[in-house]
């Protein structure tokens, strides 16, 4: 008896704490927020964006010639990486690197397919589309994500 009156009261601490949690926000919720912060940036920076249905934001500044490369392509890149605050949180400078484009964020795999060879734009990146609830490294959990890419090969 006395070992399920422990149990009783562990459970129902348990479950007390747990209503004390706050309900995560739901995907949709995050995209929406994050689609805000992108659009005020963009008029922040007196920049003019297309998107998609995902809530990928773009800017393709040169599109490159040759066709586009596809999910299965190996792709060749230089690429800077920042947040909204404009905190740079990778980059490759004049140095490209190659990456199977099925490998990488969702962000880069709906994005670099809008470049041809030698084409470069800038992609704003919900939080969905980049590290999620979790982030990675020094990126934030649901943090809206910002890339200026130059598609070098494919």
């Amino acid at each position: 008896m006395n070992k399920f009156l422990s149990f009783s009261i562990f459970l129902f601490g348990l479950v007390s704490l747990q209503s004390c949690i706050p309900d995560p926000v739901s995907t949709d919720e995050q995209r929406a927020k994050d689609i805000k912060k992108i659009e005020q940036y963009l008029e922040d920076n007196n920049l003019v964006a297309q998107s998609t249905a995902s809530g990928l934001h773009y800017i393709i500044e040169e599109p490159g010639t040759g066709g586009n490369p596809n999910i299965n392509s190996q792709v060749t890149v230089k690429y800077k990486g920042y947040l909204l605050s404009g905190d740079v949180f990778d980059e490759t400078g004049d140095t490209p690197v190659t990456f199977a484009l099925k490998n990488l964020i969702l962000g880069w795999q709906e994005g670099i397919p809008l470049l041809q060879k030698g084409g470069k734009g800038t992609f704003f990146l919900t939080s969905e589309l980049g590290y999620g609830r979790n982030g990675a490294g020094s990126i934030p959990g649901n943090s809206p994500l910002i890339f200026e890419i130059e598609l070098v090969n494919f």
